[in-house]
């Protein structure tokens, strides 16, 4: 224990180090625009690689449906901003509610499904989300949500990254990440074990770790801000 506490301080002055040096570059414009675009989409991109690696990864549940729960997340905090000129964190709090408390309401029934019945219901229901948003017009229906203000920073990717891979690592370090590693190893043998098979795909499926539970939504409206 006092080592991986060790190792978290290490990696978190790595973090803060490696954030300095970035920012620094980018308010003395020695990094272009072009650069800076791409270093926002990397962290991003690792949010969601982590987010993802839960679920699929460790606890071994092939589901589809994510980017429709994140597209949820994404036009509630943009509704927020743009139209109730809501603050920026504000808005990324009411994204992340509204697409995890959705992902916790769809994900009760799905996840008690397995393997490939699995990853069908899942990219069903990613599928009707897309549809639903598509044909409302209160949020531009099929042609995008119009004058969408570019609030995402490098520091806010940055830190919700340090977030997400922290509380992620730790997650799977604790007795609920080694349930979920147990179900991907076999299910079967988790569940006669006692394991609540279904509970965990549900924290799994839209990472409720305790501290930020939904730190994965966030990740849908930074994109829509860049």
């Amino acid at each position: 224990m006092k080592q991986l506490r060790k190792n978290d301080f290490i990696m978190l002055a790595v973090g803060l180090i490696l954030f300095a040096v970035l920012q620094g570059l980018i308010a003395g414009r020695i990094l272009n625009s072009f650069w800076q675009l791409n270093i926002l989409i990397i962290g991003i991109n690792i949010i969601m690689a982590v987010s993802l690696n839960l679920i699929n990864g460790y606890t071994g549940q092939f589901s589809l449906g994510h980017a429709g729960f994140m597209a949820v997340g994404a036009y509630v905090g943009v509704i927020c901003t743009t139209n109730f000129h809501l603050p920026f964190g504000i808005a990324l709090l009411a994204g992340a509610v509204a697409a995890g408390v959705l992902g916790f309401l769809i994900g009760l029934p799905t996840l008690r499904l397995r393997g490939d019945y699995l990853a069908i219901a899942t990219l069903g229901l990613g599928e009707i989300i897309r549809i639903v948003i598509m044909n409302i017009d209160y949020v531009g229906g099929a042609a995008g949500f119009k004058g969408i203000p570019h609030d995402t920073t490098f520091a806010w990717v940055f830190l919700i990254m340090l977030v997400s891979l922290f509380i992620v690592k730790n997650f799977v370090n604790s007795t609920h990440g080694r349930a979920c590693l147990a179900i991907r190893e076999n299910e079967i043998a988790a569940e006669s074990m006692g394991v609540n098979t279904t509970k965990y795909k549900v924290i799994g499926f839209h990472n409720r770790c305790g501290f930020c539970r939904h730190c994965r939504w966030l990740v849908c409206p930074l994109l829509l801000y860049y």
